[in-house]
């Protein structure tokens, strides 16, 4: 009974030593890692900084020509020459096509000899009109003489104005047939196929072919279509939010994957007044000089357009910003780096990975990792950015 004694009060004594090292080991821990109910939060910070800040739209769309139209004959034919192919340079009033023009110069034929025989009519009838006038004067002066009747002089009269009639029957035939010529020339012409522009510029390429030679061409058939390309159009699509920013004259930025690390720049020169509502974006379109004819219709771009730019902003990490009670702010860190002390702040522009902030007008250090942990007044521990992200 003595042994098992001696056994119990050993046991009890190990476990007593053992629990007073345990509390001994842990007893200053625990002041270390918590304040009152809260531990201390590892965070990271970064300086409140002042620098530019621009407020940049960037949208995504295609290059368009300037303007772009089809040369069409406007009689149907047959297509004897094509002049022209495919990137070619085209001159104002240049010839693009010829059609077969027979039928056509048959026609002129045609009408110059109806012509003719018109103008023969009036000059017979013409000439019918002075016989009349002649004999009417004849018989008048022997109606003053009382030599020649009443009605021999109505019957001449009644002939000198059937003469004058004929003449301007005959003199009007010959005005339709004169018509009807230019008529025939103008269609003939209309052979002759040419690209027609008005504008100051004088050069301007063939974008697309769509007849061959030999084919029949019916009238306003496209044969070609001839493109402006400089300056090209570049049509992007802006947001709702971004529709009220934008504005004609702005400049943008225009990038493309043809030609990296390359940029353009380019003039806003119409804004939609409408939004689709399928999409709720508008399209806006851009004017890129385009001297070098490097930017091509149908290529893929990018624009950039600053909408706003201050400098001197007080300026924060976005991953800096924070919602507590509802409010808007930041974390700062107090000199010591071992209190966080939450500022509800307004912000402005936002680019990259910076906000603007309007106020108030911050200094310090303001945490960016760990405030997800933080509250107003919470014990902090700054830590190296491999501890933090660790």
């Amino acid at each position: 009974m003595i042994k098992k004694g001696l056994t119990i009060l050993i046991v009890l004594a190990v476990l007593v030593g053992a629990s007073l090292y345990i509390r001994q080991l842990g007893g200053p821990a625990k002041p270390a890692t918590q304040r009152g109910d809260g531990p201390i939060v590892a965070v990271r910070t970064e300086p409140v900084r002042k620098g530019i800040i621009r407020d940049v739209g960037e949208f995504t769309g295609s290059l368009t020509p300037k303007s772009q139209f089809v040369v069409a004959p406007k009689v149907t034919g047959w297509l004897r020459r094509l002049l022209v192919h495919v990137g070619d340079k085209v001159q104002q009033d240049q010839l693009i096509a010829v059609l077969d023009d027979e039928e056509f110069t048959q026609q002129v034929q045609q009408a110059q000899a109806e012509l003719l025989v018109a103008q023969a009519n009036a000059d017979n009838s013409a000439s019918d009109l002075q016989i009349a006038q002649r004999e009417y004067e004849r018989v008048k002066a022997l109606r003053d003489k009382q030599i020649a009747s009443a009605s021999e002089l109505d019957e001449a009269a009644a002939s000198l104005n059937a003469a004058q009639a004929r003449l301007k029957v005959s003199q009007a035939q010959v005005a339709q047939r004169q018509a009807a010529l230019k008529a025939a020339q103008l269609r003939l012409s209309y052979t002759q196929v040419k690209a027609f522009w008005e504008g100051q510029d004088k050069v301007r390429v063939v974008g697309e072919r769509f007849v061959d030679e030999g084919e029949l061409i019916q009238a306003n058939q496209p044969i070609v279509s001839i493109l402006q390309n400089d300056p090209v159009t570049a049509v992007v699509y802006v947001i709702e939010r971004d529709y009220p920013k934008v504005k004609v004259g702005q400049q943008a930025t225009i990038s493309t994957d043809a030609y990296p690390g390359e940029s353009f720049t380019g003039q806003i020169v119409r804004i939609a007044p409408l939004l689709k509502e399928t999409s709720r974006q508008a399209r806006v379109e851009i004017e890129v000089p385009n001297p070098d004819d490097l930017l091509k219709p149908g290529m893929f771009v990018r624009a950039r357009v600053e909408f706003a730019r201050k400098d001197g902003a007080t300026l924060v990490p976005v991953s800096a910003l924070a919602r507590r009670d509802g409010r808007q702010g930041v974390f700062l860190a107090d000199p010591n780096g071992s209190v966080a002390r939450f500022v509800p702040v307004t912000t402005g522009i936002i680019e990259g990975q910076f906000v603007e902030i309007i106020e108030p007008d911050l200094a310090g250090q303001v945490i960016t990792i760990g405030n997800h942990l933080l509250e107003h007044g919470s014990r902090i521990m700054v830590a190296s950015p491999q501890e933090a992200s660790g």
